[in-house]
C-alpha cells in the first residue's frame, strides 16, 4: 500500500528523556490520521519530525515517498503546517498574509494573489480579506492560520491541536474546515487532546502514551477494545444519585460511578439492562432528565488504555510549532 506518510520505529531523545520511544505511524491518502495522547505523550515531538523540523535519534519516516533527513527539502515542498495558536500576522490584512506566504513558497506574484482568491473563498474569509488581522474573531484567525497552511497546495498538512482555545461553536467552524481539506485527496495528521475532535474526523486514530503507540485503529475499533455498553442515568434530584448508583451496580454486576455530580454511569452488557433499570426506576419512583445506552466514548477507551483521562492544557513538547 501507498501511504502519504509513514513512520517506523521513530525515537526522539532530549538528554536522558525520551520523547519518542519507537513509534509507527501511516495515513493513507485522503483521509486524516487523529494522534491522540496526554501531555508528555510525543505527539509534537512526532510531527516535528515528520515536517522536518527535528531529526530522529532512531528509525525513519517518509512524506510522499521522500525521507524526512536525507530528502527534507523534498519533503518541505509537500506539507503544510499549523501549530496550537495562529501565527499570522496582525498588522497585516487576511489578503497580505497570503500573498506574502505565497511569495515565501516561490510563487509568482500574480500566481500568489491568484492562490490567495482560492484559498480565501475556500475558507469562507472573502468579505474579511481586506481587513487587518488584528480585527479577526478567534475562529477567523484559525481559518485564515489553516488557510495560511494550504497557500502551497500541500499532499500532506499536519494540524497539532488546531482548536485549543476555540469555543464550541468556532471549533465547529474549524472542523467543516479540515474535512474539506480531504476532499481533493490531501492528508491530514491531526494531533488532538478533544476525544470528540478524534471521533467526528479521523479516519484512523493511534493512541500514544509515554512515547509509544499503545493503540491505533478506527473509533470503532478502539471502543470495542473496551467492550460492552455504557448506559447513563440522569435523575431529575441529584439527591438521589446514590439511590440510581445502586440500581446501576446491581443491574449491571460490576461498581457504577457517579459524575459531574449529575449522572451515574456504568458498563452494562446488552439491551436487557436499560429495561431493567427502567423498571427498577420506576419501582423506587426515581424520575431522570435522560437515560441513554451507548458505546463507550474515546475518553472511555483512553482512560482504559493509559489510566489517565487527557489533559487539555499547552504543548507537552515544549515550544510551540513554528510554520514552514
Amino acid at each position: 500500500m501507498t501511504y502519504a506518510f509513514q513512520a517506523e520505529g521513530l525515537v526522539k531523545r532530549f538528554g536522558e528523556t525520551t520523547a519518542v520511544a519507537g513509534i509507527d505511524l501511516a495515513a493513507r491518502p485522503g483521509t486524516v490520521l487523529g494522534m491522540l495522547g496526554p501531555n508528555g505523550a510525543g505527539k509534537t515531538t512526532a510531527v516535528r519530525i515528520l515536517a522536518t523540523l527535528m531529526q530522529p535519534d532512531g528509525g525513519r519516516a517518509t512524506v510522499c515517498g521522500y525521507d524526512v533527513v536525507r530528502e527534507a527539502p523534498r519533503v518541505r515542498e509537500r506539507i503544510g503546517i499549523t501549530g496550537q495558536y495562529a501565527s499570522v500576522d496582525e498588522d497585516l490584512t487576511g489578503r497580505e498574509n497570503l500573498v506574502l506566504i505565497g511569495e515565501l513558497l516561490n510563487l509568482r506574484c500574480r500566481g500568489a494573489r491568484a492562490r490567495t482568491t482560492q484559498v480565501l473563498r475556500r475558507f469562507g474569509l472573502d468579505d474579511a480579506a481586506e481587513r487587518k488581522v488584528a480585527a479577526y474573531s478567534g475562529g477567523m484567525r484559525r481559518r485564515l492560520d489553516l488557510a495560511a497552511s494550504l497557500m502551497g497546495d500541500p499532499a500532506v498538512v499536519y494540524l497539532d491541536e488546531p482548536t485549543t482555545g476555540l469555543d464550541p461553536g468556532k471549533r465547529g467552524e474549524v472542523w467543516r474546515m479540515i474535512r474539506s481539506m480531504t476532499d481533493s485527496g490531501g492528508t491530514v495528521l491531526l494531533t488532538t487532546q478533544y476525544l470528540e475532535e478524534a471521533d467526528a474526523l479521523a479516519d484512523d486514530i493511534v493512541v500514544n502514551d509515554h512515547g509509544k503507540v499503545i493503540a491505533q485503529g478506527t473509533a470503532a475499533e478502539l471502543k470495542a477494545l473496551v467492550g460492552g455498553q455504557t448506559l447513563d442515568v440522569h435523575p431529575k434530584e441529584p439527591t438521589r444519585l446514590n439511590e440510581v448508583a445502586a440500581i446501576l451496580t446491581t443491574v449491571a454486576g460490576r461498581q457504577a460511578e457517579i459524575r459531574n455530580r449529575s449522572v451515574v454511569t456504568a458498563q452494562v452488557e446488552g439491551d436487557a439492562a436499560l429495561h431493567e433499570t427502567v423498571r427498577q426506576l420506576a419501582a423506587a419512583g426515581i424520575a431522570v432528565t435522560e437515560l441513554a445506552l451507548r458505546l463507550p466514548s474515546l475518553d472511555e477507551v483512553f482512560f482504559a488504555l493509559t489510566g489517565h483521562h487527557t489533559e487539555r492544557n499547552d504543548h507537552e513538547d515544549g515550544d510551540e510549532l513554528v510554520p514552514l
